[in-house]
């Protein structure tokens, strides 16, 4: 009963309307993590190379054209920016911006390990090279920090007046071993690593004068569409019967989530003067997929919008954004946008539930600068 009456009041909270920025809000936005957030990063990075994103009907819902984001329209970091009253985040590797209202050095891709760690450990990624991991990230943000302030002082002054945004960046890490053929088991070696970096990304940050980050945990990977196409199995003893979704990397997340948030805590009690807020990204998206008709989503919540093909309309040959695949009609009654990202719709939940809360401790809004 407890838990039907959470969700019910989680509905309500994430229907309000986003109101207008408090006098007393963020005077700028930065942004680090992977294609949950990337506006745009992967574009320069891909030079000349055509992107999936490039095209209809990536950014159909909100943008009414491809916006350079992986989903039908706005993420979650652009509807914080609307609740703070700034513009859009300009992604970083675009130079050509002015950034004192903030910066995003997202990337499609990215990892919070670096390369060299997974070179060390005989883990291949795909055949391309690891360069946008949290390190990377942070020798952008060391680059333009010069031109946003000067002296120690000032810049404690006006990163502490921002609101930071450490991830989500991790799925990217087991993706990679994934595709390097380690089992569940070998991955779950590797958590504690991943949240050493997480954490040290954090400090780095605080050192620098941030005092408001929000950290985001793991989605929950058993749950994405690309995965299950990838993974879909005739044993019906790896799925779990409440949702539909490969347990066992679902187990990853928790593990992942669980250890995430015993390193906020700790952080939380070294840096008692800065507001390190935990943002649980795996408890509103399963609660989507469990109970979707609450949500206004379809009854089939692991079915993708944009895709063709499958059981959950996903074929890796033919992804969305390439000839001939379409999106239906109404992303807003789905969960999934494309396989592995999830639409504006889903987005929006989130973002009020970590605005206003259950979903982030504190709430965003009890947390902001003052």
């Amino acid at each position: 009963m407890k838990s039907t009456t959470l969700i019910i009041l989680s509905f309500l909270l994430f229907m309000e309307p986003i109101q207008s920025a408090p006098s007393h809000a963020f005077n700028s936005i930065f942004s680090f993590g992977d294609s949950y957030a990337d506006t745009g990063n992967i574009n320069v990075l891909a030079k000349n190379e055509s992107l999936y994103t490039d095209n209809l009907p990536y950014g159909m819902t909100f943008f009414h054209r491809p916006s350079k984001r992986f989903s039908d329209g706005r993420l979650i970091v652009d509807f914080l920016a609307e609740e703070f009253g700034l513009p859009y985040l300009k992604p970083y590797l675009e130079k050509n911006h002015s950034f004192r209202q903030g910066a995003n050095f997202a990337v499609l891709g990215a990892t919070a390990l670096d390369e060299t760690f997974f070179k060390q450990h005989n883990i291949t990624r795909f055949e391309d090279p690891i360069n946008n991991s949290f390190s990377s990230q942070l020798k952008w943000f060391e680059e333009l920090k010069p031109s946003l302030c000067q002296t120690t002082k000032e810049c404690k002054n006006y990163f502490g007046k921002s609101l930071f945004i450490v991830g989500q960046i991790e799925g990217n890490d087991y993706i990679v071993m994934f595709s390097g053929l380690l089992s569940v088991k070998q991955m779950m070696s590797y958590v504690s690593t991943i949240i050493k970096s997480i954490a040290g990304t954090i400090k780095e940050l605080i050192d620098q004068g941030a005092r408001t980050v929000v950290v985001p945990g793991n989605i929950p990977m058993g749950c994405l569409p690309s995965l299950l196409t990838i993974l879909k199995s005739n044993d019906s003893s790896i799925y779990d019967p409440k949702t539909g979704c490969i347990e066992k990397y679902n187990t990853l997340s928790r593990h992942h989530n669980s250890l995430l948030l015993e390193a906020v805590k700790k952080l939380q009690i070294k840096y008692p003067h800065a507001k390190i807020i935990y943002a649980d990204f795996y408890k509103p998206v399963i609660n989507f997929i469990r109970f979707p008709q609450r949500f206004g989503f379809t009854s089939k919540p692991l079915i993708v919008c944009c895709g063709i093909g499958g059981e959950y309309n996903w074929d890796q040959p033919r992804m969305c954004g390439t000839p001939n695949v379409t999106a239906c009609q109404k992303p807003v009654t789905y969960v999934n946008w494309d396989g592995m990202h999830l639409t504006e719709a889903a987005y929006r939940y989130v973002s009020n539930s970590w605005l206003k809360g259950p979903y982030a401790d504190p709430p965003i809004l009890d947390a902001r600068a003052n």
